[in-house]
């Protein structure tokens, strides 16, 4: 797009509500003493936090397509594939964060790639369980389709596998029953899953799975072609070819739910990595896998035991359904935990001292990746905000183990608002840490170190020193 001049470029971000009036005027403000452009507005709106990476990236190619869609701006792009692309957002109208999925500008003038795209919202927007990420609507702008969904916080299970290295068997026997429960309900509707991977499961703040991108769902074998393999997990054909099983049979499913299992208790794939489809297609990788207990003979024979029939090779002798696999799951879920249950139809939830909370309240997109990246390594569940009022509901009604304030997303109001967590986090013992930028660091005289607060200003500030400071806390408490 063609800015003719700087005003027609503000009317832009106004009009789409890129930024509102009040972030606008005092970009302006402080544009007035170094020359006035759009590209230093844009540099402005960048340094203030208003837009971005991505958002200046398409704006300094004066390319405003792909930054709006329906009600929602996109904000940075999460994961690509081969088929679409996944973007966070948020609603121009109320700030509510979501995932956009759009389908790749290749695919954009293919009918059939718009049907196949297109019909996978449909079925995801008839999908309502608490193991699987809903689908809101299902929309195209111009050339662009897309679909919007909600936005998860705490990342996949592959990035977050990559992080901490393995998972202990309680952990990973809750997330593999969190899935477990999304399929049984996904199969009482007729629907299978198709692509079951680490990276279609998401895990929220809440240390909940779900599964996502059900875009392969129930596709018909006779009307595909070996060119149409961007529509089909290669993976799921091989195992039924070489095991005689009917096309979208739900146990194929089940057989992947245990390669899941397999590498969340390891840390190892349970076959070899490869891009190659004619490797992906030798029917010996899935056959030939190696016995979880070989790998790591201290995980309980209980799990092991669902691993193994989970990976049967012959579908008579795998689980038949994910009810089943369920019930199995459930009760060694039990015998790990460490506080058990006498109902063994109740979900046991993850014990605090095994991956306690920490909220940040931070607005600026990189930043939150880091603290995300860095305290989900060290082993926290990490439920980042952008605005106090928000993380001082959450801090009442679920109070977390942490909770991390960075001034340069509360701003004026710092001082009133570290007052306000320290009082509300006092009686449940919560650690607050406050980390003062440079600009605000002569608030070192007004806030200070208490019983349940540290505050740090002398930079650089690193993530390790956050998160030392907040184990000081509660070091000194106990």
């Amino acid at each position: 797009m063609h800015f003719s001049s700087l005003q027609n470029f503000q009317n832009y971000l106004l009009q789409s509500k890129l930024v509102d009036a009040s972030q606008l005027q005092q970009c302006m403000v402080r544009l007035q003493s170094r020359g006035q452009s759009i590209d230093g507005l844009i540099r402005e709106l960048e340094a203030a936090h208003v837009l971005t990476p991505y958002q200046v990236a398409k704006l300094n190619k004066r390319d405003v397509d792909g930054l709006l869609l329906g009600k929602f701006k996109l904000l940075y792009r999460n994961a690509s594939g081969s088929f679409a692309r996944v973007f966070r957002g948020c609603s121009v109208n109320d700030g509510r964060m979501v995932g956009i999925k759009v389908l790749r500008s290749r695919w954009a003038d293919d009918p059939r790639k718009v049907i196949l795209f297109k019909r996978e919202g449909e079925l995801g927007k008839r999908l309502k369980h608490k193991n699987i990420v809903p689908i809101y609507e299902v929309g195209s702008e111009g050339n662009q389709h897309y679909l919007t969904m909600e936005f998860v916080e705490g990342g996949n299970l592959r990035e977050l596998l990559k992080a901490r290295g393995k998972f202990s068997a309680f952990e990973a026997t809750r997330y593999v029953l969190d899935i477990s429960q999304g399929l049984d309900y996904a199969l009482s509707t007729g629907v299978t899953h198709r692509d079951l991977k680490l990276t279609n499961v998401l895990l929220s703040a809440q240390g909940v799975a779900k599964l996502v991108d059900f875009g392969l769902a129930g596709q018909d074998a006779a009307s595909r072609s070996i060119d149409e393999e961007v529509d089909r997990a290669v993976e799921y054909s091989t195992l039924e070819m070489g095991t005689g099983a009917p096309d979208n049979d739900p146990r194929s499913d089940l057989f992947f739910l245990g390669t899941i299992y397999y590498e969340l208790l390891t840390g190892k794939q349970p076959y070899p990595p490869t891009k190659s489809k004619d490797e992906r297609r030798q029917f010996s990788r899935y056959r030939d896998i190696q016995p979880i207990r070989d790998i790591d003979p201290s995980l309980p024979p209980a799990v092991t035991k669902i691993v193994d029939k989970l990976l049967r090779i012959s579908p008579s002798e795998r689980y038949q359904t994910p009810a089943a696999v369920a019930t199995d799951l459930r009760a060694v879920l039990l015998s790990l935990a460490p506080a058990s249950s006498n109902d063994d139809s109740v979900v046991v939830p993850i014990p605090k001292q095994f991956s306690p909370t920490v909220i940040c309240v931070e607005d600026r997109v990189r930043q939150q990746d880091s603290l995300r990246e860095y305290f989900s390594k060290h082993g926290y569940r990490v439920l980042l905000l952008r605005d106090f009022d928000r993380a001082l509901t959450r801090l009442r009604s679920d109070p977390p183990k942490g909770l991390v304030l960075m001034s340069e997303t509360l701003g004026n109001n710092t001082k009133t608002f570290f007052d306000k967590a320290v009082a509300t986090c006092r009686p449940s013992g919560t650690a607050v840490v406050l980390v003062l930028s440079k600009a605000q660091s002569d608030l070192k005289e007004t806030v200070a170190d208490s019983d349940v607060a540290r505050v740090l200003y002398e930079h650089p500030v690193t993530l390790r020193s956050i998160r030392k400071a907040m184990e000081d806390v509660w070091n000194k408490s106990t």
